[in-house]
């Protein structure tokens, strides 16, 4: 068994199929697993990292303004897209998958686009509420595809082989909230808040949450993510206490989730599938120059479903948005009723069960 997974440009991308990958790896001893990715996603350092053999290939985004500039800089993108697909083929004929998989990236399209021709079996798994490009064009001759929002059935006119399986996410163990809170030096009794906004941090969460501390401080505990890029500034304005944990990284998210009441943060798609597999309500502020705004149709899903409160970017840092949080953290109704509507959401076996589609889609 021999499966081509192609995707990557950012995290969210990549680590679903890296997901896959590993359960197909558990479920099929022997199988052959390779990724397509280009050289300057993440892809390129984290297949190799992670044991995978990785295909480079020719692949760039369109721009989506419509300036002379951009058009003509389209021209060039869709001559390299061309070239992508037919180095495609060469390594669909070289590497003769069983399966190709698709999850999104730049690289996934020609790959994807390459496959269907050759009469290849593909599969997409799309990751967002509103789905991207790729997955838009190429769904229709997809052998499968696989959605991981309800509501985003409804951009596709197919019914057969179309499923809700989920965004595969990493796993967590079950932890008793008190320990984890006191695994954060905080008080365990207290209402904790979870904020985070990625591995470089999100300024405009980050300036509120300044703002915000004092006013947290000795009412509930925070353990706040700052990223990378601010945490220099921040840790000269606030410092650790009972009440207060200030990083620029958490290293083991489990016990941050664990110790959490309510969770604030953007609204990509592997962080919402971590929330929603563990049941945790949220208020959520996308990112707003997110790519077709997915990061907004993500969040209002959950809206919609009652898994957690949106809050948009420019108005994060006012008072409205630090009443509305300490409001929800202090009605443990509404965040047991968010708690339950967010599971309900979770898709925690995705993994493994679109790892046995590709098996299924395999045999001859």
């Amino acid at each position: 068994m021999n499966v081509l997974f192609a995707g990557g440009g950012t995290g969210g991308h990549l680590y679903p199929g890296i997901a896959m990958a590993s359960e197909l790896q558990r479920a099929v001893p022997g199988v052959s697993v390779s990724f397509a990715g280009t050289a300057s996603g993440i892809e390129a350092t984290e297949v190799p990292r992670l044991g995978y053999r990785l295909h480079l290939l020719p692949s760039r985004g369109l721009k989506r303004g419509r300036s002379p500039k951009e058009l003509l800089a389209n021209v060039g993108v869709l001559a390299g897209f061309v070239s992508a697909v037919l180095q495609s083929m060469s390594l669909i004929r070289r590497e003769r998958p069983s399966v190709v998989v698709g999850t999104g990236g730049y690289v996934s399209a020609p790959v994807l686009l390459a496959a269907q021709l050759m009469g290849r079996r593909t599969l997409i798994q799309e990751q967002n509420a509103f789905p991207g490009l790729t997955t838009r064009l190429l769904a229709q001759r997809a052998t499968e595809l696989h959605l991981s929002f309800e509501e985003s059935r409804r951009f596709f006119k197919r019914r057969e082989g179309l499923f809700v399986t989920g965004n595969p996410a990493r796993p967590f163990d079950p932890m008793d909230p008190a320990e984890a809170r006191r695994r954060f030096g905080l008080d365990p009794a207290r209402p904790t808040l979870l904020v985070f906004g990625g591995s470089r941090g999100a300024r405009s969460i980050n300036n509120a949450l300044l703002a915000f501390a004092p006013k947290l401080a000795g009412k509930v505990n925070l353990i706040w993510q700052t990223g990378s890029l601010d945490f220099p500034r921040i840790d000269k304005e606030v410092k650790a206490s009972g009440s207060l944990w200030v990083a620029p990284y958490i290293e083991e998210m489990g016990p941050a989730y664990a110790a959490a009441d309510l969770v604030v943060c953007r609204a990509g798609a592997s962080t919402l599938a971590e929330l929603t597999n563990l049941g945790k309500p949220s208020i959520l502020v996308p990112y707003p120059y997110a790519a077709a705004d997915h990061q907004r149709h993500n969040a209002l899903a959950l809206v919609r479903a009652g898994a957690s409160l949106m809050i948009e970017d420019d108005r994060f840092g006012g008072e409205e948005a630090l009443r509305t949080i300490m409001a929800t953290l202090d009605d443990r109704e509404a965040l047991g009723r968010m708690g339950a509507a967010s599971r309900g959401q979770g898709h925690p076996a995705a993994a493994s069960e679109l790892a046995a589609r590709i098996i299924a889609l395999s045999k001859p």
